[in-house]
């Protein structure tokens, strides 16, 4: 007699049998079928709305057309975001650190105690200002963008033409749309993976969200390409070859989400992917008060609020590590010193890891940290205003190669997430086993591309760094050197 266990589980071994796309060729079928009885059944006069829909989607639904247009896209959105960033960055960067000035000032003026003084204005309130200038304008371009093409109906299009590539990872075609949204802000992209209904898919989404560059880490990028990469070219083949090295990158990155998706789906997250049955919506005129609501309330002021919380405690660890004498130095400098050997082995040095171990809170501060420990100065200073005296800094005195900064461009997309993304995971997944697993994935293949591709080029017997960690003179102080010899400086913005 045939058990319901045998029922079970002979149902289970035709299952395995059926071929992978079964289950979309049904559901094919079923819309195919249901097509032709709509035809026999209704009779139109015609619809010219739903022609010009039908039209606009064979173009942007192809698969080459449709690769094209989403890659046009998203490189119009990324170079609207950065243009457009870089001219309210600095009108922030003067309103919000010439507030810091004044009060400082006001301190002095007081007689409060340098060290209260420093650890207020100069550590505390200037990392806060320089995480709001960085971090807001970008977010203020491109969440509308992204809400903007969202409302039109264009991002369902962007999951149809992904979602035979993430099936192939094992995992679901909705992820495409939370990986878009990690452009903007990785907090937000694993926010919205909540769009996906399988559990083990969405966790796919939410641990591989970082491997795509938010805005905080495009400063890095572009500076290193301008910098490095088209450092050779003149005019406007400089800027395209920069534009084209940080597209690279941001491909590079779309990539490794497709490989660590399809290890997940086979290793600690295997399973079967479900279902995705996508209606594409008729293209329809964006709402725009619903896209500013959207995207400057829901998504930019929640995001950057979470950023803030944690970036203020950053900037007093910050300002503590460099005004902390340490032998010849500042603390900063001398744990930098003790990263090197480390550093070295993955084509970076001290200094590159100390400050990205502080810039956990927010990745908008690493360039500003980077440079406080090769100048040894006593708080976060800016880059020099032109390409030549970064150079002049990072070649010159810190024997910086094109290697150090392509490994370092690397490592800047594949590094772990920021405080803000972790906190995000851990409250979206209540675990702190995934928390701690999205840090663990990005961190160890970070490591590991970075270790790979420096001991490529020593095998091939290129220099990746001439000398250990240099150590420029002290800056200057405007307000004079504090007690004790430590030195509090405060360099305004633009300024070398």
């Amino acid at each position: 007699m045939t058990t319901p266990e045998d029922v079970l589980v002979r149902a289970e071994t035709l299952r395995n049998r059926l071929p992978s796309s079964f289950r979309d060729e049904i559901v094919q079928s079923l819309y195919a079928e249901a097509e032709r009885i709509a035809r026999r059944a209704v009779k139109t006069a015609g619809n010219r709305q739903y022609d010009l829909d039908q039209r606009i989607d064979r173009l942007v639904t192809a698969p080459v057309t449709g690769l094209l247009i989403m890659l046009l896209l998203l490189t119009v959105v990324i170079w609207m975001t950065v243009s457009g960033a870089n001219v309210i960055s600095d009108f922030l960067f003067t309103l919000l650190f010439g507030v810091g000035d004044w009060a400082r000032a006001l301190f002095v003026e007081w007689g409060v105690p340098w060290w209260i003084t420093g650890f207020v204005w100069d550590g505390v309130y200037r990392c806060l200002a320089w995480v709001v200038s960085v971090m807001l304008p970008p977010m203020a371009i491109f969440f509308p963008a992204f809400t903007l093409l969202e409302d039109l109906g264009y991002l369902p299009r962007v999951a149809f033409n992904l979602d035979w590539l993430f099936r192939k990872a094992g995992a679901h075609g909705k992820q495409s749309l939370t990986m878009m949204m990690g452009f903007g802000c990785n907090a937000a992209g694993v926010i919205s993976t909540r769009v996906i209904d399988s559990p083990r898919e969405r966790l796919i989404a939410i641990l591989t969200n970082n491997f795509v560059p938010c805005n905080g880490r495009f400063p890095t990028l572009i500076m290193l390409a301008t910098v490095f990469v088209a450092a050779g070219f003149g005019g406007a083949a400089a800027s395209v070859i920069a534009a084209g090295a940080v597209v690279a990158v941001v491909l590079i990155g779309v990539a490794f989400t497709f490989l660590m998706s399809w290890l997940l789906s086979r290793t600690v997250l295997r399973g079967e992917a479900s279902a995705f049955t996508l209606e594409l919506p008729p293209y329809r005129r964006p709402n725009v008060l619903r896209i500013l609501y959207t995207s400057l309330i829901d998504r930019t002021i929640f995001v950057l609020w979470r950023a803030m919380l944690t970036a203020a405690p950053a900037g007093a660890v910050i300002w503590l590590l460099a005004n902390i004498p340490f032998g010849d130095a500042s603390l900063a400098v001398a744990i930098a010193r003790w990263l090197d050997g480390f550093g070295r082995l993955l084509g970076l040095d001290g200094a590159i890891l100390l400050a990205y171990i502080i810039a956990i809170p927010a990745n908008e501060i690493v360039v500003p940290t980077m440079m406080m420990i090769y100048t040894n100065a006593g708080m976060m200073v800016e880059a020099p205003a032109n390409d030549s005296a970064i150079r002049a800094l990072l070649v010159d005195q810190q024997g910086w190669t094109l290697l150090t900064a392509i490994n370092l461009m690397l490592f800047s997309l594949l590094h772990n997430p920021c405080a803000t993304t972790i906190i995000t995971i851990f409250k979206e997944t209540r675990s702190y086993k995934w928390a701690a697993m999205s840090v663990a994935i990005t961190l160890g293949t970070a490591f590991l591309v970075t270790f790979l591709t420096a001991s490529l080029a020593r095998l091939a017997g290129l220099s990746l760094r001439s000398g250990a960690l240099a150590l420029a003179e002290p800056v200057e102080a405007r307000a004079g050197a504090a007690p004790g010899g430590i030195v509090v400086v405060l360099i305004c913005p633009g300024a070398g």
